[in-house]
């Protein structure tokens, strides 16, 4: 036996024992181990089961809670239920009762309306045999009094609150109207249908008629006027109801009679060389006026239209002229009542800007004017202030103020004429409107047509009623008539008590 295996062999069983040992050690703590796990798996199981069954009683008591509380609930809708099927009941046996009376009581209304329907026509056939009236004759009777009681209750209320409004209207107007109109100072011109030129000897008229007429045929066709040559000494007069035409003329025979050289050709020469001036001095009136009535910025063509009415009259007033005041007017009071000044000033000059055209084309000459202004750009108030400087209702102040300018310039004194023919018509037609209206006894028109006094009998109108009566005078006369300005109604009424001693 070899001694160096035998030692190896010893040496390995020695080994393989030791790990034996080592592996029993380690089975055992294994064995200790998994019994430990084992125990506290246990010891929480045991816990987790008598938390649940902790748990599990407490749930089984809310359980319990909730089912009594529940079944105390429906014992208490129960008896709920039952007492209102007892009250429903009772209900429908009360509403039944309730229609019961409500028919009984219908049935007495009924009843008791037949008995007041026959009593009714008893007491109206007695009253009609004691007042001798039917009945539709007393309803128009008491009608026809209670619409006289309401008419004479606003004829008085009218009076009473014209009379008021007058009086504040009055005095806030004048103290307006004075501001304004003190400040403006303008001359007075009328109107003229003829023109004189004056000529250095009468040798000079055969002159201007020429062989066989030929000259003075000449200047009537090219400048559409009447040269009236008659035995006034050194004097020849134009006639033509258009001023433009009316200038062209007299500028073109001055100028033939300061050259001397009257003949057809130099005729037509004369009166081109004059249409060209007359064109220059209407472009200059234009700017003057919108220099004077402090208006800038309006379109040249609008400024040529407006040089156009210096030579245009109204009334005898010149529009120009009457234009630059209205405009003037309606600036200060614009300033004094604080609206805008400029279109006030605008819409002033250009309100009556449509007279430069009326004999071109048809229509009022607000509207032509209006629309000319819409042409060439105005600002709508303008516009609105042009459209309406004629009208009752206007929409803004500015037209109200430039129709209460226009108004002022053309109703002051010396302002405007007419003719004799027209203003004594005019008067009859004025006095014929008033007098026309029951209850006027007499009619005054004085003051040249600017007031009418109506003279009333007092025994027909009372005093609230005279003061419908100048208000209905006031509309017909507006309605019927055309007059400058403006007309004062004057209503009254005069009482008289006489008695004689003896």
């Amino acid at each position: 036996m070899n001694p160096f295996k035998f030692l190896t062999d010893l040496a390995g069983m020695g080994r393989f024992k030791a790990a034996k040992e080592e592996a029993e050690k380690a089975l055992a703590s294994a064995e200790e181990q998994k019994r430990q796990i084992l125990i506290e798996a246990r010891e929480e199981a045991l816990e987790t089961r008598s938390s649940a069954e902790a748990e599990i009683k407490e749930r089984r008591q809310e359980l319990q809670t909730l089912e009594k509380r529940y079944s105390q609930r429906e014992e208490a809708v129960e008896q709920k239920s039952r007492s209102l099927d007892t009250q429903g009941k009772a209900l429908v046996d009360k509403e039944q009762d309730l229609e019961n009376r409500l028919m009984d009581k219908e049935q007495d209304l009924e009843n008791r309306k037949e008995e007041l329907v026959s009593l009714q026509q008893q007491q109206t056939k007695q009253l009609e045999e004691v007042a001798r009236l039917s009945m539709a004759e007393a309803k128009e009777l008491l009608f026809k009094k209670s619409e006289d009681e309401m008419k004479h209750d606003l004829a008085r209320r009218y009076w009473e609150l014209e009379r008021e409004s007058k009086e504040e209207a009055d005095q806030k107007a004048r103290k307006v109207i004075t501001s304004a109109i003190h400040r403006l100072a303008s001359q007075v011109v009328s109107e003229h249908t003829t023109a004189v030129v004056a000529l250095p000897n009468d040798e000079m008229k055969g002159r201007l008629i020429g062989r066989e007429g030929r000259n003075i045929k000449v200047l009537e066709a090219m400048t559409g006027v009447d040269v009236i040559i008659d035995d006034t000494p050194e004097v020849v007069t134009i006639s033509c109801f258009d001023p433009v035409r009316r200038e062209i003329a007299r500028l073109a025979l001055q100028t033939l009679v300061q050259d001397g050289r009257i003949q057809p050709a130099r005729i037509e020469e004369v009166v081109e060389r004059s249409k060209e001036e007359m064109e220059e001095t209407i472009q200059k009136a234009g700017e003057q006026a919108t220099f004077d009535a402090g208006v800038a910025g309006l379109n040249p063509e609008l400024v040529k239209l407006l040089g156009r009415l210096k030579y245009r009259y109204s009334y005898g007033e010149n529009v120009l002229m009457h234009a630059v005041e209205v405009s003037l007017l309606a600036g200060m009071l614009a300033a004094e009542i604080g609206a805008n000044v400029e279109v006030a000033r605008s819409g002033g000059l250009l309100h009556d800007i449509g007279k430069a055209l009326t004999h071109e084309v048809s229509g009022p000459h607000a509207e032509i004017g209006a629309d000319l202004a819409l042409k060439y750009g105005i600002h709508p108030e303008v516009h609105r202030a042009i459209m309406e400087h004629h009208d009752e209702d206007r929409g803004s102040v500015e037209a109200f103020l430039v129709a209460a300018a226009d108004a002022m310039s053309a109703a002051r004194p010396g302002a405007r004429k007419e003719s004799l023919e027209h203003y004594v018509k005019r008067l009859k037609d004025l006095e014929e409107v008033a007098i026309s209206f029951p209850g006027v006894e007499k009619v005054f028109a004085i003051q040249a047509g600017r007031e009418v006094r109506v003279m009333v009998k007092p025994e027909s109108i009372d005093d609230y009623a005279a003061a419908t009566l100048a208000r209905d005078v006031v509309k017909k006369v507006e309605e019927d008539l055309v007059f400058p300005g403006q007309i004062k109604v004057t209503v009254i009424r005069e009482t008289r008590s006489v008695e004689f001693a003896r």
